[in-house]
């Protein structure tokens, strides 16, 4: 026989309404009690009906995330996290990609038809601005990502970059670093990223009282490998090269890698590299790559319990949330 809610309600010595909430992760339960009913949905082995869930509710169960680029790493292991913490509340996630193409992201976003098909979207936008999103026709839970969008009037998680790119450049400067050079600015685009990871290199090298010297800040058309790899080879073209670089994320720092080393250069004895993004391919690479790392599962964990708690009713002012990140030391600058 199939557990019911009256079963656990029974069991736990609570109403079937607080153990509707609970199911449904709906606030104002009180902790021990939700621990309580917790525990017994566990013991009696629970499984909610979630098609009559969702006919009841009048929702679909999905959730959109919708990102730029699906087969840049840091994406995809954002992405693994986001399904699992929608999985616990029992969401499917829906995937999709806009390249940060304007008509695209309007297409995936604005349109009724499209955004009716989810309870909910996480959206990292490249092109699409604040007064864009809230002029949206369907008005379900949106959580931002990145920091192409400020004070839109919707959630919005983020990493502190000015900071981010600070540490980076710093921790340069503190293994006796002075020429160092920046890989990944983007003065020409929308993206704000670029922009504060400059602001972040520039203010530690002016802390430092280090020059900030034009040559040495290499734009980039993307965030590749390719891109990395033809910005270090202009990099050591002069008879004075640097003997740092940072660069923006670890794609570009992969790239650069690997034209340093094809150059005779010895990492991090000539030069030092570090990357951005903590991506699973820098940890194996030879050296292996320092890098800023961003709490992605906290990033994850954020923006569903942020849609969890729209779903359910709170209509609190939206939020900002600046998520953490810890500098991981490697070999790209450890001296051997």
């Amino acid at each position: 026989m199939s557990v019911t809610l009256r079963h656990v309600a029974e069991r736990a010595g609570v109403s079937i309404r607080t153990v509707s909430n609970v199911v449904n992760d709906f606030p104002h339960v009180a902790p021990q009690t939700r621990a309580r009913v917790q525990q017994v949905l566990e013991e009696l082995g629970y499984q909610p009906n979630t098609a009559a869930r969702t006919l009841r509710r009048g929702r679909t169960g999905m959730i959109a995330l919708v990102l730029p680029e699906l087969d840049v790493p840091y994406f995809a292991e954002l992405t693994r996290a986001v399904i699992e913490h929608a999985t616990n509340h029992g969401y499917t996630v829906v995937i999709d990609q806009t390249d940060g193409d304007p008509a695209r992201e309007r297409d995936l976003v604005m349109r009724g038809s499209r955004a009716a098909l989810f309870d909910g979207l996480i959206f990292s936008p490249l092109a699409l601005g604040g007064a864009d999103l809230r002029d949206r026709p369907i008005k379900q839970p949106v959580v931002l990502l990145g920091e192409r969008i400020v004070h839109s009037g919707l959630d919005h998680i983020m990493i502190d970059n000015v900071a981010a790119a600070r540490t980076a450049t710093q921790h340069l400067i503190d293994i006796g670093r002075r020429r160092i050079a920046a890989i990944g600015d983007q003065r020409h685009v929308t993206r704000q990223t670029a922009r504060l990871r400059t602001q972040g290199y520039l203010d530690a090298l002016r802390a430092a009282g280090l020059p900030a010297e034009d040559d040495l800040i290499c734009q980039t058309a993307y965030f590749h490998r390719a891109d990395g790899a033809q910005a270090m080879t202009r990099l050591l073209q002069p008879d004075n090269p640097p003997d740092a670089v940072f660069c923006y994320n670890d794609l570009l720092a992969l790239g650069a890698l690997r034209t340093a080393l094809r150059h005779g250069m010895r990492v991090p004895d000539d030069i030092a590299i570090v990357g951005f993004d903590d991506i699973e391919d820098g940890r194996y690479s030879t050296p292996s790559l320092t890098t800023i790392s961003p709490d992605k599962t906290q990033i994850a964990r954020l923006a569903i319990d942020l849609l969890m708690r729209r779903l359910g009713g709170d209509e609190a002012p939206p939020l900002e949330l600046t998520t953490d990140f810890h500098l991981a030391v490697r070999e790209s600058t450890e001296m051997r």
